[in-house]
């Protein structure tokens, strides 16, 4: 059984986009992209969800405990080990700060890549693959996420570089899905299922190479 983590935020928690505020609302386990994944897979595939609204990659939130992704990351790890793949979809929640750039949220992904690879937790000891995917731009949003989407735009550009130093796979979401026109930030439940289905080929490729 080759097991997989996927370390995200409320798109790997399946936030359903709504306006407005509001207790946030989950897609149904069928509909995520994590689950997606497990059944694109097929037998012989393990998928652990671990998705938080909210989180970012390095970075408190006053406002939120338990955000930050890299506080979190090796307690995750260690619960789920061993592991063959981690998947970090993270980035988001990074963009309205106005003293972090595109390319300093793209390092803080970075963080947690090095953070995995020496972490120990895939087989025997070794070092589990990783897999950075770059969210996908966010639309149209409220007024907290003001000059998030520029730096969307070009964040992919700066994560293929950090995962290329990293020698690790990397997946341009943005390539083959977009945010929801709803609240431009969370994924539909089309996104989530293409979004599924792209990750899996990806995975196949990596770990029919790595494990």
């Amino acid at each position: 059984m080759r097991t997989i983590l996927c370390y995200g935020d409320s798109n790997t928690w399946g936030c359903i986009p709504e306006e407005g505020e509001g207790p946030a609302r989950r897609f149904g386990p069928d509909v995520r992209w994590p689950r997606v994944l497990r059944t694109e897979l097929g037998e012989g595939y393990d998928v652990v969800e671990e998705g938080l609204n909210g989180r970012t990659t390095i970075w408190d939130d006053p406002d939120e405990p338990y955000r930050n992704g890299k506080e979190l990351l090796m307690p995750t790890l260690l619960s789920h080990k061993p592991l063959d793949l981690v998947i970090v979809m993270l980035g988001t929640n990074d963009l309205p700060r106005e003293d972090v750039t595109a390319g300093d949220i793209a390092e803080g992904a970075g963080q947690l890549v090095d953070e995995i690879v020496h972490s120990e937790c895939g087989r025997e000891g070794s070092a589990p693959a990783v897999l950075l995917v770059c969210p996908p731009p966010v639309g149209r949003v409220p007024d907290e996420f003001r000059g998030a989407a520029e730096k969307s735009r070009v964040l992919a550009g700066h994560y293929r570089a950090v995962a290329e130093q990293r020698s690790c796979a990397f997946l341009d979401a943005g390539a083959h899905i977009g945010s929801s026109d709803v609240d431009g930030i969370h994924l539909e439940a089309e996104a989530h299922r293409r979004l599924g289905q792209v990750v899996a080929e990806r995975v196949r490729e990596l770990l029919g190479r790595s494990v």
